[in-house]
């Protein structure tokens, strides 16, 4: 088991209290441990973050550049053995890991770039011999609150426009998979990254939440995670100046119109909805079928599944891994349970594999299931697993009817060779990413990406819209007459 040491004030160390670290493969023995903070600890971070802010706002954006320039090309020297702890710690397959790795590299090659670029513009001012522009400026330190998901890529995301912005920051990573982020804290720091601009706090949430929230310091609160946790951090900052900005659910809805291209339609919804065992945020949930295709589609779809070979993630035979823990294993079997006795049947999976090599392991056989109506449960909660959700309909307009009936906005598809009722769709679906004859938007780092209603705030993360988040915006008018 290895023993690691969290980052604060540009300083590894450890407490001595701490937090295991296990392999949803095989749960019997832990594979790492991290040090399990508390409130005074969080203190100090936010102590360091102060400290390091008021270096970074002042540090020139050239050299921001260059240091996130140079943790990108460590982040890919050292990908082997990062992409090896993320799939241990989370369970994904070692393309899936090695994929997350190489993105976040490319988060903080983007950024430096965006580092180096204007931060303002000139304005009109009606009054003569007067000069206005506006600027944009780094808000202060920002507390970032990441998920077990993807635990690399995630605080990747938000970590690379706040530091290009000149922010400092205080991580807080998920306590199932800390491993990732220190990844990425270790190449930000070895990259020469000041002392204190990055701080990460490995912890219980339960135990140090308050620590993190109640501090006066934070200007700004970034969170990814579920919606009950998102709405409990919007309403403890809610009487505050804090920013917040929220990546939650999504039951997320792929409509295969009577002329698409079924085999290519069955393949990329089966890539959405299995990969990472289900477990993205934009992961199709809800499948919408035309009528005339249902039972072809059917047919290409329960073929895609059951070529999938459910292993270790680190097994390079392996196509789709365990779940996260035990805890999100037993949720998903149970939303399916509920579904079966609300109505819905079970096409394919919906329970644990036989193989007894795997019993030790968090997994979950990839599903499909028929019989949707809108009044069962598995038709509007967030699953978040392997489960694929099946429901006929008659026409176009009903097709996205459908789609629209969630509270959640986050990823929609549609697969035809229409054009008209692409463009329709993209219009009519009421969701922050659309995608025609593909699986989901939004996976360059340079696309704006977020929900729409319960799926997040009106901030976007990736390309420039994310600065909005990170900045805020300073009016200068400057008379030089007589």
């Amino acid at each position: 088991m290895r023993t690691l040491e969290t980052l604060s004030g540009g300083e590894w160390f450890a407490t001595g209290e701490w937090i295991d670290v296990h392999d949803p493969a095989d749960l019997r023995t832990p594979v790492a441990r991290v040090p399990a903070l508390g409130a005074a600890d969080v203190t100090r971070a936010y102590d360091h973050a102060e400290q390091g802010f008021a270096r970074w706002k002042r540090t020139s954006p050239f050299e921001r550049a260059r240091i996130m320039t140079d943790a990108a090309r460590l982040l890919r020297e050292r990908v082997t053995r990062i992409a090896e702890d993320l799939s241990t710690e989370m369970g994904k397959t070692l393309a899936e890991a090695t994929g997350e790795a190489l993105k976040a590299a490319d988060f903080l090659e983007y950024y430096a770039g965006v580092a180096r670029q204007g931060y303002g513009t000139l304005v009109h001012d009606i009054r003569p011999d007067t000069r206005t522009h506006h600027q944009r400026e780094p808000l202060g330190i920002v507390l970032a609150i990441t998920p077990w998901n993807d635990p690399l890529i995630t605080p990747a995301r938000k970590l690379a426009p706040c530091l290009a912005a000149g922010n400092a920051a205080v991580l807080k990573p998920a306590t199932d998979t800390p491993q990732a982020a220190l990844h990425l804290a270790r190449a930000l720091h070895d990259a020469g990254l000041p002392a204190g601009v990055l701080n990460v706090v490995t912890g219980r949430g339960s135990e140090i939440s308050g620590a993190l929230l109640r501090d006066p310091r934070p200007a700004a609160v970034t969170f990814t995670g579920s919606n009950e946790v998102g709405e409990g951090l919007r309403a403890a900052l809610a009487h505050t100046n804090v920013r917040f900005q929220g990546e939650l659910g999504g039951k997320n809805a792929t409509v295969v119109l009577a002329d698409a291209d079924l085999p290519a339609a069955a393949r990329a919804v089966a890539a959405a909805g299995f990969a990472q065992a289900g477990q993205r945020c934009t992961a199709t949930s809800r499948v919408i079928v035309e009528r005339p295709v249902y039972e072809e589609f059917t047919a290409l779809l329960l073929a895609e599944a059951a070529a999938l070979r459910v292993g270790p993630g680190r097994d390079p035979g392996t196509t789709m891994g365990p779940l996260a823990s035990a805890r999100q294993r037993d949720s998903v079997l149970s939303d399916v349970e509920r579904a079966v006795k609300q109505g819905a049947a079970v096409l394919t999976g919906g329970d644990r594999p036989a193989d007894e090599t795997l019993g030790h392991g968090c997994y979950v056989n990839p599903t499909v299931l028929g019989e949707v109506t809108p009044d069962q449960d598995i038709w509007r909660e967030e699953v978040f697993g392997p489960v694929l959700a099946l429901r006929v309909v008659d026409s176009f307009e009903e097709a996205v009817d459908a789609v629209n009936d969630s509270v959640f906005g986050l990823a929609a598809a549609v697969f035809t060779r229409d054009l008209g009722a692409a463009h329709r769709f993209a219009d009519e679906a009421e969701c922050g990413q659309i995608a025609v004859n593909t699986t989901t938007s939004g996976w360059d780092v340079h696309h704006p990406f977020g929900g729409f209603r319960d799926s997040g705030s009106p901030f976007k993360e990736q390309g420039e819209e994310a600065l909005r988040f990170y900045t805020r915006v300073k009016t200068v008018a400057i008379h030089f007459g007589a």
